[in-house]
Parts: structure tokens; C-alpha cells; sequence
């Protein structure tokens, strides 16, 4: 009895030194064609994606946040806007480290119609699907993306709380990283919808816990929900 009582205790005193790095990824994006935006500037949010990340704002307005990261790209920041109201003390801070990861078919189209994956001038794209050979490799994703969520770590400190604002497949690599799975997926297994929250528990420097939220889930149209690419239509989007 003593010692499980020691044993809880010691459990307890841990979790109250663990830092949380929650990383949200951003909301619903313009982008009717269905293009691979990539790291292309000027796509920003839908009406329904700002809705999303008031959802969020909603999400983290009673949290203890301390630092707030994000991504330079538009949408990202968009999404953190909302929550950074919330928090007039604190300045967003952006960081190339949590931006979308690099794409040799950024620019192209995968909506309806389009199949860039069946173009015979793209298969010397997909020769190596482990690197991948289309892209940044995943080795170097899951190195700087948890740089980026240890360094937030530490400019909180224990038990603090630090928010990142990041893409899909960035944030799915760092998860892969942190609870030790194979980072070649299939994308279609990824848990990361959009305005999902990845929270990542930081103990002496190290990833010790993963915990995934979706409070934005209802706004999520059903078709979107497994989808790599955010296809909003600039306006409310059809949840069917």
C-alpha cells in the first residue's frame, strides 16, 4: 500500500512538472481546385475556417498559455489571430521550423478531374516513397518540428503551456517522432484534421506524452475530414 501510494505520488509530481506544447493545425483554406498550395503564399482562410479558429480560441481561452508559434504562412497565421486576441500580452512569434513541408507537386491540382499522381512526366516523382523522393524528407520534418516543440518547451518552462500553429503532415511526422512509429504512412491514416489540437507532454527535455483533441470537429465538413488537402470554397462549405 505504501508503495503504491509513493508510486502515485511520484506519478502526480511528474505531471505537474510537464510542459504541454499544444500544436493546432490551421482551418479551412480557399482553395476550390483543390491545389497543392504547399508553401505557396496567398491562400488564406474560408468564412467556415475562421469559425474554426474562433473554435479554437474558444478551445484555449481558459488555458495558461505563455508563448504562442506560428507558421509564416497565411493561413496559419489567421488561425492563430483570434487566439492572440485573447492573449494581448503575448506576441506571436513565427517560426520556419513549424512551417508546411516542401512539395515537388506544389502548384498542381488535385481536385476533381485532376490526377498529377497519374501524369507519366510526374513518376519520376514517386520513386521512393520512404524519403520521399516528391518532398522534404520526413527525417528532416521530424527533426525540425520537434526542435521547434522542445525550444517552445523551455521558453515556458515546467508546467507551462505554449501554443504552435503548424500544417497536417509537419504535425503528424512529429507525432510519428515522439511516440515511435515508422514515419513513411499512407496520408490517408492521419490523425489531424483541420483546427485539431496535437498536444505534445514535455518532460526534462524529452516528448513524454501525445494527446489529440478535434474541438473544431462538427465544423469539419465529413469529405474533409481524411483529406490532405483543404478544399474550402471561400464560403460555408457543404458538412454533407
Amino acid at each position: 500500500m505504501v508503495g503504491e501510494c509513493a508510486r502515485v505520488s511520484k506519478e502526480r509530481a511528474t505531471m505537474n512538472q510537464t510542459t504541454t506544447v499544444h500544436v493546432l493545425r490551421h482551418g479551412e483554406v480557399d482553395n476550390p481546385t483543390g491545389v497543392l498550395y504547399g508553401r505557396i503564399p496567398d491562400f488564406h482562410l474560408t468564412a467556415l475556417g475562421r469559425r474554426m479558429a474562433a473554435r479554437a480560441a474558444e478551445y484555449f481561452a481558459e488555458r495558461p498559455l505563455a508563448l504562442l508559434v506560428s507558421s509564416p504562412m497565411e493561413r496559419a497565421q489567421e488561425t492563430i489571430a483570434p487566439i492572440a486576441s485573447l492573449h494581448p500580452e503575448l506576441k506571436v512569434h513565427l517560426d520556419d521550423d513549424v512551417t508546411e513541408a516542401a512539395n515537388a507537386f506544389e502548384g498542381q491540382s488535385f481536385g476533381p478531374g485532376h490526377h498529377p499522381l497519374r501524369d507519366p512526366h510526374n513518376w519520376k516523382l514517386l520513386v521512393n516513397p520512404v524519403r520521399p523522393s516528391w518532398g522534404e524528407p520526413y527525417v528532416d520534418i521530424a527533426e525540425r518540428m520537434t526542435r521547434a516543440i522542445l525550444h517552445a518547451a523551455e521558453e515556458v518552462g515546467p508546467a507551462g503551456e505554449a501554443l504552435i500553429v503548424s500544417h497536417q503532415l509537419p504535425i503528424w511526422i512529429a507525432r510519428c517522432a515522439a511516440e515511435g512509429r515508422r514515419l513513411p504512412h499512407d496520408p490517408r491514416s492521419r490523425q489531424c484534421t483541420l483546427a485539431s489540437v496535437t498536444s505534445f507532454g514535455v518532460l526534462d527535455g524529452r516528448i513524454v506524452r501525445v494527446d489529440y483533441a478535434e474541438p473544431a470537429i462538427d465544423l469539419v465538413p465529413r469529405k474533409a475530414r481524411k483529406a490532405n488537402i483543404s478544399a474550402g470554397t471561400g464560403g460555408q462549405a457543404d458538412r454533407s
